[in-house]
């Protein structure tokens, strides 16, 4: 949703990042190369910019909501299918569809209920838990409302071992890769609540769009938020008294 706002075209780019031209594409370099060019301008027509921006790149805030949620995404595709982990995430969820098990989409509400769960992590083999615990330990510590003071070492960790792990770097785990400092102190507190209103209320525009973010979509999502009354209203009897 940040390189909508940016006017990046969706889907899989080459450079889906607005802040460098991280090369998506590049998998030999991930996890290992750092720094990329700066991204110096956003022209449309070059180098995936498909729109003229909507807001200044030094006023987007990083999504930690959207970032956790990307990075549960990376962690469940890399499991077995056939394994007693998956299985078990199926059932933990009997509403969720096994397409969206296998896709690794989840909300916030969900990954909160499986990090309370203590038996998940005993089906995992010892790379995973690996990857499993510095995840949660990045949520908790980084991504939520208080920033731990050894939150770059817990990030590292979890880079780590999502490495090891075969996790594929998307461009929400590139961010905490390349981008740490662009993150806030206390991104929990302005934005979990109203993150996670967003993430349930676009999925139903996502579905109708079939996953593609554009114009048309946006505009509907706005016009719903327009046509939302802060008016209460009481209900008028239709009864009549004499």
């Amino acid at each position: 949703m940040v390189g909508f706002l940016m006017g990046l075209q969706g889907g899989y780019t080459k450079y889906p990042c607005y802040l460098c031209l991280w090369d998506s594409r590049a998998d030999s370099k991930h996890y290992i190369q750092r720094s990329w060019p700066v991204r110096t301008e956003l022209c449309v027509g070059k180098q995936n910019v498909k729109f003229e921006p909507i807001v200044e790149a030094e006023k987007v805030l990083m999504p930690p909501l959207h970032i956790k949620l990307g990075l549960m995404k990376q962690f469940v595709k890399k499991l077995d299918e056939t394994s007693e982990a998956f299985g078990y995430l199926k059932n933990f969820f009997p509403k969720l569809s096994e397409a969206k098990v296998k896709a690794g989409v989840f909300v916030g509400p969900q990954i909160r209920q499986i990090f309370a769960d203590e038996k998940f992590p005993t089906l995992l083999n010892r790379t995973q838990k690996a990857s499993w615990n510095s995840f949660k330990a990045v949520v908790s510590g980084f991504l939520g409302n208080n920033k731990a003071e050894n939150y770059e070492k817990l990030v590292e960790d979890m880079l780590t071992n999502f490495k090891a792990m075969g996790c594929r770097m998307s461009l929400k785990v590139h961010m905490l890769h390349a981008h740490l400092d662009k993150f806030k102190n206390n991104m929990g507190a302005y934005s979990e609540e109203q993150g996670e209103r967003f993430h349930q209320d676009i999925m139903n525009f996502e579905q109708r769009y079939q996953g593609q973010y554009n114009e048309n979509m946006m505009g509907d999502y706005i016009w719903g938020l327009l046509r939302e009354s802060s008016y209460e209203h009481k209900r008028k009897s239709k009864s009549v008294h004499f």
